[in-house]
């Protein structure tokens, strides 16, 4: 029997995406037990992989929760909303792009403060039932990838069977640990905007921010065939032309610009890495089978299915700026964010139930229109 393996990339607010797409596969799937032994997970995919995980027992029920989660979810269930702290953290970066030098004072790092979401993860997301369906076999292994900001290293901590085994490259490794609160909200904290996390001594943020190959940890812990969702809609090349031709404007916001590095963190490594896996698929379908074991690194053909979104998540945004806490708006119009510009940034900060409904019923609706390609795929369940 295969060992499926479900790889979730992620970026904010946009992984509600992943919970209506899982929400229509746990109807498909017809199974009890979730069907896929290994998770990966990257940024808020995290969260999503994470939640499964916890509740591998009961794969219908863990996607109803989920997609309630991400349904009720509201922006002061994730970072501070009043206006004294947010008020606070905007005068520590004056302070420290004016005198920080001067004062010595300890720089910061973050423009929202998450606490919210580490108290809601705490009270929803029971990770000591992990080591349980490991133990019982319902699960291979959860992976969570978080970035190193001191050396700039991929880190996957993952908790996994006694077969799974670190692993060390140039930009990431992979650690045995047992999975707590911090990995989950360190690969999930949005570089600059949400705080950074300290695990084992050092800071860590956001998993996409150097995770090129989200794929890897998933075939690391013993994968061999992928599902993958991603948040990234892909763009004929008419719609890449026409956006072009009719881009224009007399200004540039910070907006835009964080909105471009943003899709840069998270939007292109998916698929670079699925386009990579792909070849490798093929090379490796020219080569005789009695000779796969002779083939350098153990490689080994892993069958994938890429689930994307068939409308841009970022435009999607663009009528949602009135819908932000008042306080976060003033924040965000500082950084020329309004309803007609800096769209692509507002979607990864857009918790609010108008934002990640449509998010829930478009991934439900992508995956049920894909509904005989996904049966075949699961068919070796």
């Amino acid at each position: 029997m295969a060992t499926y393996g479900l790889v979730l990339t992620g970026g904010g607010a946009r992984a509600a995406y992943q919970a209506g797409a899982l929400h229509a596969l746990a109807e498909l799937a017809g199974v009890r037990e979730l069907p896929f032994r290994v998770l990966a997970g990257v940024s808020a995919g995290a969260i999503n992989a994470a939640f499964l995980a916890a509740h591998a027992d009961d794969f219908p029920r863990a996607a109803r929760m989920l997609r309630d989660f991400w349904h009720r979810l509201t922006p002061d269930h994730v970072y501070r909303t009043d206006m004294p702290r947010v008020a606070a953290i905007g005068s520590s970066w004056l302070r420290d792009l004016s005198l920080g030098g001067l004062l010595g004072a300890s720089p910061t790092n973050y423009l929202l403060d998450t606490a919210p979401l580490r108290g809601l993860l705490a009270d929803r997301l029971p990770l000591t039932r992990i080591g349980e369906h490991l133990s019982s076999g319902r699960l291979r292994g959860l992976a969570v990838t978080a970035t190193n900001y001191l050396t700039g290293t991929a880190v996957t901590f993952f908790e996994a069977d006694a077969d799974a085994r670190p692993w060390v490259r140039s930009t990431r490794l992979g650690r045995r640990t047992k999975l707590r609160l911090e990995h989950v909200l360190a690969s999930a904290a949005i570089p600059l905007f949400f705080p950074p996390v300290a695990i084992d001594g050092a800071f860590h943020g956001d998993g996409c921010v150097r995770m090129h190959a989200p794929t890897s940890p998933a075939i690391h812990l013993g994968a061999d065939r992928l599902l993958a969702i991603g948040i990234r809609y892909a763009r004929t090349g008419d719609q890449t032309l026409r956006l072009n031709d009719e881009a224009r404007s007399d200004r540039l916001a910070v907006a835009d610009i964080v909105g471009v590095l943003l899709n840069a963190v998270f939007l292109d490594s998916l698929e670079a890495d699925l386009e990579l896996l792909e070849r490798i698929n093929q090379t490796i379908a020219h080569v005789p089978r009695e000779r796969h074991p002779d083939i350098p690194g153990r490689l080994r053909p892993i069958p994938v299915l890429a689930l994307q979104p068939s409308q841009d998540l970022g435009r999607m945004a663009v009528d949602r700026y009135d819908e932000f806490p008042r306080v976060v708006r003033y924040l965000l119009r500082g950084m020329g964010a309004t309803g007609e510009r800096g769209w692509d940034l507002l979607s990864y900060l857009a918790f609010e139930p108008g934002y990640t409904r449509r998010l829930l019923d478009l991934g439900y609706s992508d995956v049920m229109a894909r509904r005989d390609e996904l049966a075949a795929f699961l068919a070796d369940l």
